[in-house]
This record gives structure tokens, sequence and C-alpha cells, in this order.
């Protein structure tokens, strides 16, 4: 069941509230810094990268393994690990002719599980 899309409340006034604008505008981060983070949350937005994640975040695995796992060729895999760790989100490690893929570092599983909190709040 798809979910009825609800219009946007405006003001219905044109009143621009200087000091809270002025506030905000000291805190923002810089742009560059705003367009990496958007590019980051924009990897997040591809289901397979979103698989691979959740298989990461409960086990190191190496390719042939996620492979198996998503039902997808070892070549698709390759690549959507190759976007994730240029994205800093995942980590390898060669044993002989294996490569193992964990999640980078905790803060990976942080922006992963508050995710799934966040879209399990609004099904409430």
């Amino acid at each position: 069941m798809a979910k009825k899309i609800q219009p946007i409340e405006r003001c219905d006034c044109d009143v621009i509230h200087e000091e809270i604008v002025n506030k905000v505008r000291e805190k923002m981060p810089q742009e560059e810094t705003l367009y990496d983070l958007a590019k980051l949350f924009k990897v997040f937005g591809d289901s397979t990268r979103i698989k691979i994640l959740w298989a990461l975040d409960e086990s190191e695995m190496c390719v042939c393994d996620i492979a198996f796992l998503l039902n997808m060729t070892q070549s698709a895999i390759s690549h959507q690990l190759r976007v994730l760790k240029q994205a800093g989100l995942v980590k390898s490690r060669r044993e002989g002719k294996i490569v193992f893929y964990s999640l980078e570092d905790e803060h990976v599983k942080q922006i992963f599980d508050q995710g799934l909190i966040h879209i399990s709040e609004e099904s409430k």
C-alpha cells in the first residue's frame, strides 16, 4: 500500500526572522563539507550496497560469500564493494588468495543502525 503524500505546510507571510537565520548561518558547515556529506548519503541510496553493509555488519565476508548470499555475480559485488571502499565505509584484508571485507569502523555501524531506528519509528 502506497503512502499518501502530505502537502508541506508553509507560512502565510513573508517575515524573515533575521536573528534565527544569522544564528543558523554561522553554524552551517562549509559548502565542501555539505557536498561531501551528500556524497556519503548518496552511497546509502542503493539497495544492493545496503544489503552488503547489512551482511558486513553481521560478519566479515569475502566477495564469494557475499555474492552467494545475495544471489549476485562476484563482478557485481566487487563493483559495489569498490564504491563502498572509496566512500570509506568498508575495508579489506588479504589472507592468502582470499580478500575479506568488513565495515570500516564503528561510525558506519552507527549510521546504519540509526537509519534502521529511524525507519522503524516511521512505521509506528
